[in-house]
């Protein structure tokens, strides 16, 4: 095979391809899930699954007026005069009864408040003795008392569609009741590792020989993502031992990612055999690292050629790719957070692409501080190791130096 000397495809720039794969996000369906279920038999767990559809309270929160705390249910008509305790109210424990004027009823945190009573006096701010409590200052109607509805009224939207379910969320269901809500359907992820020099990881390597590392790092990120994934295996650089792979992954999955064979070798077949299967939207980006990755769509889903260097496949991937998948789960809030950060290095910019450096970003000062994890070669994967930040460096000829203020994608939690 004839190597070409010009790729055929226009470099993009990155908002423009991001446009290109956003235009073309489809959705996917929905289904119903039980939030108990991962937390009870070890099922897939609702954490992460975004809303379908918004849910409303049904009942409001508290259903009856409640004591905020442990102490005793008055009627503040009475003032500051000694009570008589007649009767003790647990949480959840039947009524005792109404309240009449100079008596109290001991109650405790979430107990219902009696008829007749309109405040609660906290126990620190009494003294009991044979029956009888005194308090230090005349109580005001709805001392800590939960009135009915206070958390949350009947009716009241409690999580939009589009959320991402988490603690908070999962409890608040739990909280209303609503055990079981319509969820996005998860993306189903495939992905192909390619090349005659790629082995698995626990096979003894030939000479020239790579570990296939880009695959698994992918399955985690499209699992990291929310989506469920499966894998293709390597397929070698044969156009026919290719071709199947990818079609056997479209008849299974809602996306296909390959890594290698995006470049300009005789052994690069991934961007003809995309062109050939279906329709090709980009084929080169003008950024760094990973400026051959490639978008197209083939049988109406979404392929992606990502490069067969490390850093370069899951930088695109985080740039391109994850936010892709969070639309499809139904994100509404799909993209990775860009925060401003000061440089604790001085870092030299690439002449002519933006380019995404990796960085472990901190709080100091009250600021947020990023610092570089190094040489930031494209095979180097230990530049993503530790790192919770893609530091997006616009191209020039002079070094960026410490203290300068840049943009960064935050990947992960701030370091400590």
């Amino acid at each position: 095979m004839a190597m070409p000397r010009e790729s055929p495809y226009a470099m993009v720039a990155i908002d423009e391809a991001r446009h290109l794969i956003t235009e073309r996000v489809v959705a996917l369906g929905r289904e119903t899930i039980d939030i108990r279920d991962g937390l009870r038999n070890g099922a897939a767990t609702a954490a992460g699954r975004v809303l379908a559809v918004p849910v409303h309270a049904t009942a409001p929160i508290p259903d009856v007026a409640k004591s905020a705390v442990d102490g005793y249910a008055v009627r503040s008509a009475d003032g500051a005069a000694p009570r008589q305790v007649i009767a003790e109210i647990t949480a959840g424990g039947a009524g005792a009864g109404a309240l009449v004027g100079g008596t109290a009823m001991r109650i405790m945190t979430g107990g219902a408040i009696p008829p007749g009573a309109d405040a609660v006096v906290m126990v620190e701010h009494t003294i009991e003795r044979d029956g009888i409590m005194t308090m230090r200052a005349a109580p005001n109607a709805g001392d800590a008392i939960h009135r009915i509805g206070q958390d949350i009224a009947a009716g009241e939207l409690v999580l939009a569609a589009g959320t991402t379910l988490g603690i908070a969320e999962i409890g608040l269901l739990a909280g209303i009741g609503a055990t079981e809500v319509v969820v996005t359907r998860q993306p189903l992820v495939a992905v192909l590792a390619t090349g005659d020099e790629v082995f698995e990881p626990d096979v003894p390597l030939p000479a020239a020989g790579v570990r296939d590392s880009n695959r698994y790092a992918l399955l985690a990120a499209a699992r990291d993502a929310g989506c469920r994934v499966i894998s293709l295996g390597i397929a070698p650089d044969d156009m026919a031992a290719q071709r199947q792979a990818i079609l056997a992954g479209l008849e299974h999955a809602d996306v296909v990612l390959t890594s290698g064979g995006v470049s300009m070798g005789t052994r690069d077949l991934i961007k003809p055999l995309l062109a050939e299967l279906g329709t090709v939207h980009f084929g080169r980006v003008a950024f760094k690292p990973g400026k051959p990755t490639m978008y197209a769509t083939v049988r109406g889903k979404p392929v992606f050629g990502l490069p067969g260097y490390p850093v370069s496949s899951l930088v695109s991937f985080e740039v391109f790719v994850r936010p892709m998948l969070r639309r499809m789960l139904g994100d509404v809030v799909p993209d990775r957070p860009l925060v401003d950060v000061a440089l604790a290095d001085s870092i030299r910019p690439s002449p002519d692409r933006p380019e995404y450096q990796r960085v472990v970003i901190h709080v100091r000062d009250a600021r947020l501080v990023a610092h570089t994890t190094g040489g930031q070669g494209s095979s180097r994967l230990l530049s993503l190791r530790g790192a919770n930040g893609l530091l997006i460096v616009l191209p020039g000829t002079q070094p960026y130096p410490a203290g300068a203020t840049l943009r960064a994608m935050l990947t992960g939690p701030l370091a400590p």
